[in-house]
């Protein structure tokens, strides 16, 4: 065993043990839809300032959306009930009282000059003085302190982290920049505080959280009168524990809120997906993950077994990580797993069609050398997929909120843990295999001797598709023209998720299993109903819209079930997908594109770039119609298949360029119409054996994953097939075509 080989070996060994060690100790949060959680409803309050009117609900949501995202929650849902209540739905939430105070808290930050000492402790309350704004308010050792006018406020701060101090004894504190005019406010406000002799109540400067200082330090010394501080920073401290310095953090940085909020209920909820459909698709996943690899291994005998072992050892590596980082699993979020888990069969069948070649190229072949330049030769190409993919998973974890954002996070993990699944443990098993004195002696085994039956009889018709790139244009536009009509006569159906609906609670007088009653509204006309448990005898519908019919049929489904249900909520709520989220996940998708086109034009040439975007765009109007032609929703579980389509697409369009890119170094003075035909002869084969593995698991969630799973693996079904068509018949002759443009064709000169 080489050096390169026991190095790759004792890394996969140690990373797999890790990912065992993981699984097996740290359990995976789940999220709401899966297991249930907490779910706070506030409602906020009018003041002398501000109408708690839906307007400013949908401010305090955004508000709060941001509170949540800080907490650490992943994948929450906020949506307002009526006009001025939020229900905020918490998955894995271990202390849910202390969730609802800091939600709930205004988090109203100012900063005082301090005018001297008060006469008495208290409340805040304006002084019986000639000076109406001054206050009297307790420091934190309880001296009163008359206040002056705030000079600064929270908006003026940039940021706020907590830190901890060990050698200025100083402690946990919070750090805090000032931004704009707070940077020259602070120096004023400390200036005039330096002014004053050291151990007078005027050199210190009030903070002030919610009518309540937090700290009033002295200005240091070392300040001059009048300047002040101008680097716009301060510290703030207090003998604040770890979680008080970050929860203080945590609501400066979170702004105020429009309007206050109160808590009016508090409790556990059930999970949105019954038990029964998190078994199907469980078993769904398990059955068509089976029976892709069963394809792989007749397709590549030895090397597919050996993947298929590697496919697992990545379930479990991305499992590990999952729980490593303390994620949330939720259903949409596996859409980034499906999406990994095609790339890791991908990765595998490019490496192995590779090898194919070399096998054949070569006059004394061998299986391990000729595996070795299928490694060799598919890296840059597996590179060049997994690296926009992780480019477009990241600019949604940071860019975005919500389930895009875990989206991201899942599709992040699943890509790294893909990447090192094919190019270390399938690696290491391979070299490993290839080199035993059985595998030599029978290189048919391997199943890399052959050059298999799709190339075979690509050779022997030796297509041209790319003579006439403007057909196939052509009908791409058709099939684009057909889409639109379905989006312009059909419309797009919108999920709750994005226009909101109602929500009726029902108190019943004996316990109703939430699948049961699913199943029930499913069967009365209401299959995209989200039911859940509130309490033994508490149950809650979400659906997009109710007449009142609807609403007395829904009803009557719930009493034949319960004997009797007693309605005590019956509201309008808004959409979970508010319009700020939907606007950040269109910033963000709208940016990851433009950062794959600009490292695509990079690695490739700007036309290939160009033409990969544009295949993506081509396929996302096409899914979109075509579930506009067949009345399906566009939801929440819609948008994990679409981002996942197009990480499908991209894909596909970075393996054919990369091969025209390899031919156009080996015959730089061909034409590219004949680069592209060779590269889709060539790739054909990798193409078709992914798709169907693809094929395989989403077929098996389609048919086995219940109606949860099967609008979603429809999506992905639709998306593959139209990914893998665009990829060669859409962004290969846009790349043809922009090339042609580019370099006119010159025609001879004549001579007199």
């Amino acid at each position: 065993m080489n050096r390169s080989l026991r190095t790759r070996t004792l890394l996969a060994l140690a990373v797999i043990a890790v990912s065992l060690f993981i699984a097996v100790t740290v359990p995976v949060r789940l999220g709401l839809d899966l297991r249930g959680g907490t779910q706070i409803v506030l409602e906020t309050r009018s003041t002398s300032t501000a109408k708690a009117d839906a307007e400013a609900t949908d401010r305090t949501l955004e508000v709060l959306r941001g509170r949540v995202d800080a907490l650490g929650v992943a994948e929450p849902s906020l949506l307002r009930s009526g006009e001025n209540r939020i229900i905020v739905e918490l998955p894995g939430v271990q202390d849910p009282k202390k969730a609802a105070d800091v939600l709930g808290r205004t988090a109203q930050l100012t900063f005082h000059p301090v005018l001297g000492t008060g006469e008495a402790a208290g409340d805040a309350r304006p002084l019986p003085t000639k000076q109406p704004r001054e206050r009297v308010l307790p420091d934190e050792s309880g001296t009163p302190l008359r206040l002056g006018t705030a000079a600064l406020t929270g908006g003026h701060v940039a940021e706020a982290a907590a830190g901890f101090d060990q050698q200025g004894g100083a402690g946990w504190h919070v750090t805090v920049d000032f931004r704009g005019a707070g940077r020259d406010g602070w120096a004023r406000l400390t200036g005039e505080a330096a002014c004053h002799p050291a151990g007078t109540a005027q050199r210190r400067v009030a903070i002030v959280l919610d009518d309540k200082v937090i700290s009033s330090p002295q200005v240091d010394p070392s300040v001059a009168c009048p300047g002040g501080i101008g680097d716009g920073a301060t510290r703030i401290t207090g003998s604040f524990s770890p979680e008080e310095a970050r929860e203080l953090a945590l609501l400066i940085n979170g702004g105020a809120l429009p309007v206050p909020v109160e808590t009016v209920e508090q409790r556990t909820v059930g999970p949105t997906l019954g038990r029964e459909a998190i078994t199907a698709s469980a078993w769904a996943a398990a059955v068509g993950t089976a029976l892709t690899s069963l394809f792989i291994i007749v397709v590549y005998r030895l090397m597919g077994a050996l993947a298929a072992v590697a496919l697992v050892c990545y379930g479990l590596v991305s499992y590990a990580a999952l729980a490593a980082l303390g994620a949330t699993l939720t259903l949409p979020g596996l859409a980034g797993f499906v999406l990994a888990i095609g790339m890791a069969v991908d990765a595998n069948v490019l490496v192995f069609e590779r090898a194919r070649e070399e096998f054949a190229a070569r006059v004394r072949p061998s299986a391990r050398s000729a595996l070795a330049a299928g490694f060799r030769n598919a890296f840059s190409a597996i590179a060049d997929s997994n690296i926009t993919t992780l480019i477009a998973a990241g600019l949604l974890f940071f860019l975005a909120s919500g389930p895009v954002r875990g989206f991201g996070v899942t599709l992040g993990i699943g890509v790294l843990a893909s990447m090192f699944s094919a190019l270390v443990i399938t690696r290491v098993l391979a070299e490993y295999a290839a080199g035993r004195p059985g595998v030599r002696r029978r290189p048919h085994l391997t199943g890399i001797a052959t050059t298999g039956a799709v190339r075979d009889r690509l050779v022997s018709r030796n297509p041209r598709p790319m003579r006439h790139p403007r057909r196939w244009l052509a009908a791409s536009a058709a099939v684009l023209a057909l889409a639109g009509a379905g989006i312009a006569v059909r419309g797009v159906d919108l999920g709750v998720e994005f226009t909101g609906g109602r929500l009726v609670e029902y108190a019943t007088s004996a316990p109703v299993d939430a699948e049961r009653a699913r199943a029930a509204l499913a069967g009365a006309g209401y299959s995209r109903a989200v039911v859940q448990s509130s309490g033994p005898t508490q149950l809650t519908v979400r659906v997009a819209s109710l007449t009142g019919a609807e609403e007395a049929e829904v009803t009557r489904t719930v009493r034949e079930l319960a004997g009797r249900a007693d309605k005590v909520r019956d509201e309008l709520i808004g959409p979970s997908m508010g319009a700020e989220l939907r606007r950040g996940a269109l910033i963000a998708l709208a940016v990851a594109l433009g950062a794959q086109l600009v490292y695509l034009a990079a690695r490739f040439r700007w036309g290939f770039g160009a033409a990969a975007v544009l295949a993506l765009a081509h396929d996302v109007v096409i899914l979109v119609g075509v579930f506009a032609w067949l009345g399906k929703p566009v939801d929440g579980v819609f948008l994990a298949a679409l981002l996942t389509v197009v990480g499908y697409s991209v894909n596909d369009s970075v393996v054919l360029f990369d091969r025209v890119r390899d031919l156009a170094r080996r015959t730089p003075k061909a034409p590219l119409p004949e680069l592209a035909d060779r590269a889709i002869l060539q790739t054909l084969p990798r193409t078709v054996n992914t798709g169907m593995g693809a094929a395989f698991i989403l077929t098996a969630l389609a048919l086995l994953g219940g109606s949860s799973l099967t609008d979603f693996a429809l999506a992905l079904l639709i998306g593959l097939v139209v990914g893998t068509y665009s990829s060669v018949f859409t962004a290969a002759p846009i790349a043809v075509c922009l090339h042609r443009r580019r370099t006119p064709h010159r025609r001879p000169s004549r001579r007199g």
